[in-house]
């Protein structure tokens, strides 16, 4: 039995922080409930995000996308 061992890896990429997290923003009456949904992250060339979503609201709502803080990557973590 022979192995191919002249497969191409792909190289490893960075991790790279998210520019932007998403959220989703439901108002009910008075109150708020913010759920993050996702993050978005600045193209290398040009101009422009690539956004990507964990969980698409389907009720309505809002999405906001924020700057992350500190206190959210450590909550990530």
């Amino acid at each position: 039995m022979t192995r191919n061992t002249n497969q191409k890896s792909k190289p490893a990429r960075e991790y790279t922080p998210p520019a932007y997290i998403a959220y989703h923003v439901d108002e009910r009456g008075e109150k708020k409930f913010w759920s993050r949904i996702g993050a978005a992250w600045r193209h290398q060339k040009g101009e422009g995000l690539t956004l990507q979503l964990d969980l698409i609201p389907v009720n309505g709502g809002r999405i906001v996308l924020r700057a992350p803080s500190e206190t959210t990557e450590e909550a990530g973590a």
